[in-house]
């Protein structure tokens, strides 16, 4: 895990939300035509983390999941509010605070040009300790950026969520680490992988590409003219 930390727990939960992901048609497997990530990475996987929010009970159980989740790791009574990267951490936020009691706002991507030309949206948790959530990360970039945002906006921020973390990329995981900020997350591919070998979701060749895929997804992604090693920074 990505903050280091296991239990019966972690594990019970991560296939759980594998096998929701599963169930909806979150998750596609196309190793014979890779899909290009935004980070820049070729890779024979994708998830669609937007797709939960059509199905009301899979929602439920996935955002009550990540706020046990929080209290289980971080503490009760320690996260003083929410805020959501914009666009697909937006609702995963809003039904977090919802149940933690908390206060929420979202972080945009880029100021919007008029107003207050603020990049965070709903009001600032100014010196509030403040838990960061996105659908999902690959390499940790872009909440590197809404972290430092809200911090430069006076918000406290030492903890991130996402429902789906890749688990593979090099990259950005150090640079939070070195932000003093955990990430926290539900479940990998690798958790997909074990469901996978519970019920056919996918062909074995499929499955087989994928696991290599995992194994070594840098030279996989190079060899597929996707970002390199040296190019992650």
């Amino acid at each position: 895990m990505a903050n280091g930390r296991t239990s019966d727990w972690d594990r019970d939960a991560a296939l759980t939300t594998a096998h929701i992901l599963l169930e909806i048609g979150a998750l596609n497997f196309r190793p014979e035509e890779p899909y290009t990530l935004t980070s820049g990475w070729k890779s024979p996987v994708y998830i669609d983390c937007r797709k939960i929010i059509f199905f009301p009970r899979a929602r439920a159980k996935i955002c009550e999941l990540g706020v046990d989740k929080i209290y289980r790791h971080v503490g009760y009574e320690h996260i003083e509010a929410v805020a959501g990267g914009e666009t697909a951490g937006i609702p995963f936020a809003a039904w977090m605070a919802d149940r933690m009691g908390t206060p929420m706002s979202y972080v945009r991507k880029q100021p919007k040009g008029f107003g207050k030309n603020a990049l965070i949206e709903g009001d600032v948790p100014v010196g509030m300790r403040t838990l960061l959530v996105e659908d999902l990360t690959t390499d940790g970039r872009s909440k590197i950026r809404f972290a430092q945002a809200l911090r430069d906006a006076g918000a406290i921020v030492h903890h991130a969520f996402v429902v789906f973390y890749y688990g593979v990329f090099p990259g950005g995981l150090e640079t939070l680490t070195r932000m003093e900020i955990g990430l926290h997350h539900l479940c990998t591919w690798w958790d997909v992988l074990e469901v996978c070998r519970e019920k056919p979701y996918f062909p074995d060749h499929q499955l087989a590409e994928v696991r290599k895929f995992l194994e070594d997804p840098v030279a996989w992604s190079a060899a597929r003219g996707g970002l390199v090693e040296k190019q992650a920074g």
